[in-house]
């Protein structure tokens, strides 16, 4: 067991691991949605991508919508009470993390992420309801065994779990090892769980190479890869699609308060169960 000085301890190593010179994706997703947990180099890397392509300050809201959807779905409409949050992101205007709060007092919901940053204002400004609980697990995407053994002591794995890979799997290169920490972590959920997934396409909007390129040569230590909608949906091969299945994140059971884009939206969406 660890004391609490020995995770004092930990948690200043960690933050000192923040470093306000280097652009961070969590930073600058916080700073394309109009927030302020940036520093100037989000914010150059950010004017730096929207000079190459401009639909990305469209990504940002779209994608939050999108995952508002999803989780309204997910809690609402599938009555899943527990969440795994992977990549929980900054905290900005409400996202899943308020909409699972507010559909009952009983949600579960772990978060997960490896930014020292972000896991700060997660343990700051996450609470539960009464009679739910909430936990934080400081865990890589690319390492499923640590988020399923973090999350155990939060959630009952007998019972339904939504797994969230919002954005998370852009971040391993290799198809072949993002598909195994999709069986992973779908190996580790019960029949009736449920995945919701966003990713950057490759294959809706030509601009995004530049981009990408852009931001792996600014920031090769979160390098990202786009893929198309085939390869995202061969991600998740044995899930059984939720209609209207693998879609832009705009068409994914849009909704009337959505926000209005002029052009398509380059990521695609998908809520998919597991059978």
């Amino acid at each position: 067991m660890i004391d609490d000085w020995q995770l004092d301890s930990i948690r200043r190593a960690k933050a000192a691991r923040i470093d306000p010179a280097v652009p961070n994706a969590a930073r600058v997703a916080d700073f394309l949605n109009g927030d302020r947990n940036n520093f100037e180099a989000d914010r150059r890397a950010a004017r730096i991508m929207l000079g190459a392509a401009p639909a990305i300050a469209a990504i940002v809201p779209a994608v939050l919508a999108f995952q508002q959807r999803a989780a309204r779905f997910l809690a609402a409409e599938a009555g899943v009470r527990q969440f795994i949050d992977v990549g929980t992101g900054l905290p900005g205007v409400e996202t899943n993390r308020d909409i699972f709060r507010s559909a009952g007092p009983r949600c579960r919901v772990v978060y997960v992420d490896n930014d020292p940053m972000v896991l700060s204002h997660a343990r700051a400004l996450m609470k539960s309801a009464p009679g739910g609980a909430v936990g934080y697990v400081d865990a890589d995407v690319r390492d499923p065994r640590a988020i399923v053994e973090g999350a155990k002591s939060i959630l009952d794995f007998s019972q339904p779990i939504a797994v969230m890979l919002l954005f998370t799997l852009a971040y391993v290169q290799d198809a072949g090892e993002a598909a195994a920490v999709v069986s992973s972590l779908r190996a580790a959920v019960p029949s009736g769980s449920y995945f919701a997934v966003y990713h950057l396409a490759s294959d809706l909007d030509v601009s995004m190479e530049e981009v990408i390129r852009q931001w792996n040569k600014m920031m090769p230590t979160q390098a990202i890869t786009l893929r198309s909608g085939q390869e995202v949906a061969d991600l998740l091969v044995g899930l059984e699609p939720v209609p209207p299945g693998l879609a832009p994140v705009t068409e994914w059971r849009p909704a009337p308060s959505d926000p209005r884009f002029d052009h398509g939206i380059p990521v695609h969406g998908i809520v998919a169960r597991r059978v």
